[in-house]
């Protein structure tokens, strides 16, 4: 398994201890655990294009993980009544629906890359997060929640978009 493989399934075993200090409330500790998961997202892919070891497991794995780390803690957040449930909601119906779409697109070998909007998405997630960690109910964290929902509306409805066009479009040729 190569470096950004492993980075990738480090991602995924941070998951649960994120999980557990955040319900301890044990939040410094959870923001260092889940910003090293962050450091690993970055690193991955990084290493994964300069080192050209992009590999279908971590082409499946990467976003699988991303989404395991982001939204177990926005849960384990609201829970502790530190986020609100609706942007928890927001980010798994987007998410839900765009790997769905995938499914579809890729049935019919259509792949559309990841666009600007859905990296600022994925950043402004990170960061709500950890503001939620850090900060706690407070104003930036509040600014950070609201832009993160409308960032994770908009590039879901980019992907949607850019999508329809590949496989519905082309499906009537």
């Amino acid at each position: 398994m190569n470096l950004p493989n492993r980075l990738t399934v480090l991602r995924v075993a941070l998951v649960p201890a994120v999980c557990l200090l955040i319900g301890l409330g044990l939040y410094p500790w959870a923001a260092a655990v889940f910003a090293l998961g962050a450091l690993t997202d970055f690193l991955d892919g990084y290493l994964a294009r300069r080192d050209g070891l992009i590999t279908v497991f971590g082409k499946f794995l990467d976003p699988v993980a991303d989404k395991l780390l982001v939204l177990t803690a926005m849960i384990m957040l609201t829970e502790k009544g530190l986020l609100p449930a609706w942007a928890a909601v927001i980010v798994a119906a987007r998410e839900l629906a765009v790997d769905g779409l995938r499914l579809v697109a890729s049935g019919s070998g259509k792949v559309v890359a990841a666009k600007m909007p859905g990296k600022i998405k994925t950043v402004l997630q990170l960061l709500c997060v950890l503001s939620a960690l850090i900060l706690r109910v407070h104003l930036v964290t509040t600014v950070l929640t609201v832009a993160m929902a409308v960032m994770t509306v908009v590039s879901g409805g980019i992907y949607f978009k850019e999508l329809w066009k590949e496989v519905w479009n082309n499906s009537e040729e």
